[in-house]
C-alpha cells in the first residue's frame, strides 16, 4: 500500500516552461540591480561569498563583487546547481512573487489529486533540484493559492542528486518509511531509474512534450495512478 507520494515539480506538477520562460528570465533581469541594491545585506553577502568561493576554486581567481552579475547570469543560462547561487535566485524570486509578477499554474488534475490523497491518509512530499526556499515560494503563490500545507517535506539536492540512488535512500530514511511504501512521480526517466533501484514504486508522468519511458509505468496525469497494495 502506498503510504507516501514523492513528486518532482517541473513537467510533473507545473509546466517546464514556467521555470525556463518566467523564473529564469526574471532572475536575469533583476540580478544586477538586486546585487547593487542589497550590497550591504548580510544574507546577500553570505551567499555571494559562497559563489565567489566556487568561482575561485574553479578558475583560481576570486572575482570582485562588481563582477558577479555577468558571471551569475551565465550560471542562470547553465542552470548551475550551486547552493549560494540558488539562495540568491530564491531571494530575487521572493521579490517577484510578493509583487505579483507571476504565479505558477498547477496542471488541472493536480489540486484534486493532492486533496484526495491527503484525505485518504497518504503523506506527500516534493523532491526538486530547486532549493527548499524556492520550492516553498512556488507552492505558496500558485494560481490556486497557497498549497504548501499539502506537503510534509520539500527535499532538495542537499540530500543528493536526483539521478543518484543514494539520494532516495536518504529520503526514505528521513521520511521514516521503507522504499516500497513510497511512490515517486516524475517526468524524468533517469530519476525514476534511481528511485526504482532501491525499491521505490514509480510512475512516469508524461505530460505534453515529455517522451514516454520504456522502463516505468506511464501515466498522462494523476487521475488513475495505482495506489493499492
Amino acid at each position: 500500500m502506498v503510504r507516501y507520494i514523492l513528486m518532482d515539480i517541473e513537467g510533473t506538477l507545473i509546466s517546464v516552461a514556467f521555470v525556463r520562460e518566467v523564473l529564469f528570465p526574471f532572475a536575469k533581469y533583476r540580478l544586477s540591480p538586486f546585487l547593487n541594491e542589497r550590497r550591504h545585506d548580510q544574507n546577500v553577502l553570505l551567499w555571494t561569498a559562497a559563489c565567489q568561493d566556487v568561482i575561485e576554486r574553479e578558475t583560481g581567481t576570486r572575482p570582485a563583487y562588481e563582477e558577479l552579475p555577468v558571471m551569475l547570469n551565465g550560471w542562470i543560462d547553465q542552470d548551475r546547481k550551486v547552493a549560494g547561487f540558488k539562495a540568491l535566485q530564491g531571494m530575487i524570486w521572493d521579490e517577484g512573487y510578493r509583487q505579483g509578477a507571476f504565479a505558477p499554474e498547477l496542471y488541472g488534475d493536480v489540486l484534486s489529486a493532492l486533496t484526495r490523497w491527503r484525505a485518504g491518509g497518504i503523506r506527500l512530499g516534493i523532491y526538486s533540484s530547486g532549493s527548499e526556499q524556492a520550492q516553498r515560494l512556488l507552492f505558496a503563490h500558485t494560481n490556486v493559492g497557497d498549497v504548501t500545507p499539502m506537503f510534509e517535506h520539500f527535499f532538495d539536492t542537499s540530500v543528493g542528486e536526483k539521478k543518484s540512488a543514494s539520494s532516495y535512500r536518504t529520503i526514505s530514511e528521513q521520511i521514516g518509511l521503507p522504499p516500497p511504501d513510497i511512490f515517486f512521480l516524475s517526468d524524468a526517466e533517469l530519476e525514476l531509474d534511481a528511485a526504482a533501484s532501491i525499491g521505490f514504486r514509480t510512475a512516469h508522468i508524461v505530460r505534453p512534450g515529455t517522451n514516454a519511458s520504456a522502463r516505468h509505468p506511464i501515466h498522462p496525469d494523476f487521475t488513475h495512478l495505482p495506489l493499492g497494495g
